[in-house]
């Protein structure tokens, strides 16, 4: 029994020298979070030179026919007999996803001059060695091509909520967790403070927990505070931010008092999900916007929470706004329009307008039918969308 285990450890073992990779075998993938069908992790230093050798080839075909080569050892890492995959302790690593490293060296295989291949070849011999960064995220973009995750277009179309980690749909009203995934990750960077100023069940904190962003959330619901705190403490803080939840009312809070007890100078990203005036409940509280009498009186206390915390943001930096339409008496209300007109009259740049589908609400769940039926009868159309409103503040 014991001559079995030890041949299926010596297997395994040889398993991960033909594959390239000199790794000990209580090396765990999912730890670094790396899917070996889609990234490649090289030696840097021996891909480097391979390049360079390709470089200084003056012949298209054998420049051809020697890129060429390292694509089949990407696709086929068995086949790797000079080391670009070995992963040595004395050589840089670098982790690559392997269609856009696929697709770099395909264009300098497939390039129609000398000329256009060596300036491919130098384009991603410089995204492996220079990082290039933004001011607002820790984009590397002489490697833009690898955040093809990040959605770049004005509709967004999520077919799911993320319901991973301590994610869940149960509160009636929170928005799904790819809304402050992709604003926190192109918008800040590790270590900066993000304010939502109605945290709701806590979406926008887990994900800076997630990300390595330092929150602050304020919600005005104590039993709602609760379920937050308890959400985002089953969020693990593996890059050890700090985490504030604040129960109060953000109309009438004093954001630069509550920072400066805190020891915090300012905010790098604000976001706010107001909840939609007169169209679900969320408590008795008559400072809940939801609560307010007409839509004068909800727009008024939204741009009393706009304007206090106004002087928190940086200068240049972003602030979103995720709300929908409301259907009242066979008229269609454009509240979205309308909160965004009371965030411009306060100064700030309007960048985007985003419109996100949804498929099915909390409030209309298992009532397609019912909700058509009214739509036919009614001379409307069903609400599929919501905004997303993007600013960025110019002024101090």
């Amino acid at each position: 029994m014991k001559t079995k285990v030890k041949h299926k450890q010596k297997r395994n073992k040889q398993l991960f020298v033909k594959e390239g990779l000199t790794l000990p075998l209580t090396y765990q993938p999912d730890n670094d979070r790396v899917d070996w069908r889609k990234e490649a992790i090289i030696n840097q230093d021996m891909f480097l030179e391979v390049l360079a050798k390709i470089e200084e080839i003056n012949e298209s075909i054998r420049l051809r026919l020697e890129t060429k080569k390292i694509i089949d050892i990407i696709q086929n890492p068995r086949r790797d007999n000079i080391g670009i995959l070995n992963i040595s302790s004395n050589g840089g690593t670098a982790k690559i996803k392997k269609n856009i490293l696929l697709e770099d060296l395909t264009q300098i295989a497939d390039a129609q001059t000398l000329e256009r291949a060596k300036y491919y070849i130098n384009r991603l011999k410089k995204g492996l060695t220079e990082v290039k960064n933004s001011k607002i995220n820790d984009f590397n973009l002489n490697r833009w091509k690898e955040y093809d995750d990040i959605l770049t277009g004005s509709l967004w179309i999520l077919d799911k909520r993320d319901k991973s980690g301590a994610h869940n749909a149960g509160y009636w009203g929170n928005f799904i967790p790819q809304i402050p995934n992709q604003f926190l990750r192109r918008y800040t960077k590790q270590g900066e403070w993000v304010l939502d100023a109605f945290l709701g069940s806590g979406t926008t904190l887990i994900e800076s927990k997630r990300l390595g962003r330092n929150g602050i959330g304020v919600e005005l619901v104590p039993e709602v505070v609760e379920l937050a705190n308890k959400n985002i403490a089953n969020e693990k803080n593996i890059f050890n931010v700090r985490i504030e939840v604040i129960n109060g009312d953000s109309a009438e809070l004093n954001f630069r008092k509550e920072l400066e007890t805190r020891g915090i100078r300012s905010i790098q990203f604000l976001i706010m999900h107001p909840p939609y005036w007169n169209i679900i409940k969320f408590s008795n509280n008559n400072k809940d916007l939801s609560n307010a009498k007409t839509i004068e009186e909800f727009l008024n206390l939204f741009g009393k929470i706009v304007d206090s915390t106004y002087d928190i943001l940086d200068k240049d930096r972003y602030f979103a706004v995720v709300i929908g339409d409301k259907y009242s008496k066979g008229e269609w209300i454009p509240l979205g329009f309308h909160t965004m007109n009371e965030v411009l009259k306060r100064g700030y740049m309007l960048k985007s307008i985003i419109v996100k589908n949804f498929e099915e609400t909390k409030g209309k769940m298992n009532q397609k039918e019912l909700w058509r039926y009214r739509a036919l009868v009614g001379g409307f159309y069903i609400f599929k969308h919501e905004y997303i409103f993007l600013f960025k503040k110019v002024k101090k």
